[in-house]
């Protein structure tokens, strides 16, 4: 596949991101940090705020996190587990729209 990647002015520290398969359709399209780009620090919970961090981070810092059908093309969702702000480890669900991080629903 080949990815194509556009700057964003208002948000310099991301870009769009486009993965094209060998006859050009488009597989995925998302934002992602921009390289070189300070990645967010995700160690719990708390730190999980709307529009905090992209699907890859989120997905890194709490692995493993195992993807899930987002409720639109543009969504995404992971599954994960995540202390919270006492240490107690939670069972979460995480939305993304466009790659950014929307909302976390914590189970229990």
């Amino acid at each position: 596949c080949e990815a194509r990647l556009w700057p964003l002015p208002l948000w310099p520290d991301l870009r769009f991101e486009v993965l094209l398969a060998p006859n050009g359709a488009v597989w995925n399209e998302w934002l992602i940090r921009a390289p070189g780009a300070e990645a967010p620090s995700l160690t719990t919970l708390d730190d999980l705020t709307p529009w905090s961090c992209t699907v890859d981070e989120a997905a890194r810092a709490f692995a493993p996190a195992r993807p899930l059908q987002g409720t639109a093309p543009t969504r995404w969702a992971l599954a994960f587990t995540a202390p919270d702000g006492q240490g107690v480890r939670r069972e979460c669900v995480a939305e993304f729209s466009w790659g950014l991080l929307q909302r976390v629903a914590v189970n229990g």
